[in-house]
């Protein structure tokens, strides 16, 4: 298994300029991809007042689905061999099915800068997985980052007692390990397949689930769900399930899974001010000092990776 996640094609040799290049323009993708992402926890939590949140999880992946379906076949893309659908199918269990379908189920009972927090440990984690799989060494300051930045978001959704550790602090840690794993392994293949063509496929294999049970728990009184609604849950469809991850993989691909995936530093930010905005929640001061001291752990972790 390692040996197929670790698969790469031969690179070519390029000038360091070159190389900064390439850098530099992954880390301006991870910023759109991160940007993008930042808000799918408040559209998440605006969509499942009114919609079942399985069937936010996977009918967002169901609509991106049909179009990824329609732009590989325009595009005519050259179908993965058998050790990357096999990635591939890793890639789909993380964040075409894992992720959102956690995600949706954790924001009912949650808060979403709540979720926000919870999600400051994925670029850490990302970067541990990308490690494992790459087998690139990191240092021992790096590893004891990530421990007390997972303790400290623990500590931060139990504050009040093991009694207010809610079910979707359970869901939302499930689907921050998925997500990073999705992350990870579709970095690594971007560099073979493409961005796009990643998440694309990922979400083409998916279909046969999420198609079938997207119309079973279909609302029965569509004229009954706000527009508020519906276009939070055509925001996940088309820019967190689909567009977002076209700069995102791209730009894992560029810079490097481990030094791009740390753009994600700056994402509880986002969706702790898209909640305030969006959804009024207030910010408590508790909050903003676990986002930071979260932040600041995983930027020493990886400066000294």
């Amino acid at each position: 298994m390692e040996k197929i996640l670790a698969q790469q094609p031969a690179s070519h040799r390029s000038t360091p300029k070159t190389a900064q290049q390439h850098q530099t323009k992954g880390m301006l993708l991870g910023l759109v991809g991160v940007t993008a992402f930042g808000l799918t926890l408040p559209a998440t939590k605006i969509a499942v007042a009114e919609l079942d949140p399985i069937f936010i999880g996977v009918g967002r992946s169901a609509v991106a689905g049909i179009i990824a379906a329609v732009l590989l076949w325009a595009s005519a893309s050259k179908r993965p061999n058998t050790a990357q659908l096999l990635q591939l199918s890793l890639v789909a269990i993380g964040v075409v099915l894992g992720f959102p379908l956690m995600s949706a189920l954790g924001m009912q009972t949650l808060p979403a800068s709540h979720g926000g927090v919870m999600l400051a440990i994925l670029p850490l984690l990302t970067a541990a997985i990308a490690t494992y799989i790459t087998g690139e060494k990191n240092s021992r300051l790096f590893w004891i980052c990530s421990l007390l930045a997972g303790l400290l978001v623990i500590a931060y959704a139990a504050r009040n007692g093991l009694d207010s550790w809610k079910p979707g602090d359970w869901w939302l840690s499930g689907a921050v390990i998925l997500a990073a794993w999705g992350y990870a392994v579709g970095g690594q293949l971007s560099k073979q397949l493409g961005g796009w063509q990643v998440i694309c496929w990922a979400l083409v294999l998916t279909l046969p689930i999420t198609i079938p049970v997207s119309l079973w728990l279909r609302p029965s009184a569509l004229e009954n769900i706000s527009v508020l609604s519906w276009s939070s849950f055509l925001y996940l469809c088309l820019i967190s399930q689909l567009l977002g991850f076209f700069a995102w993989n791209r730009g894992l691909a560029l810079g490097g899974v481990t030094r791009v995936s740390q753009v994600q530093l700056i994402q509880p930010f986002i969706t702790l001010l898209a909640s305030s905005w969006l959804l009024g929640e207030i910010l408590e001061k508790s909050t903003l000092l676990c986002a930071a001291l979260v932040v600041g752990l995983v930027f020493v972790g990886y400066r000294k990776r």
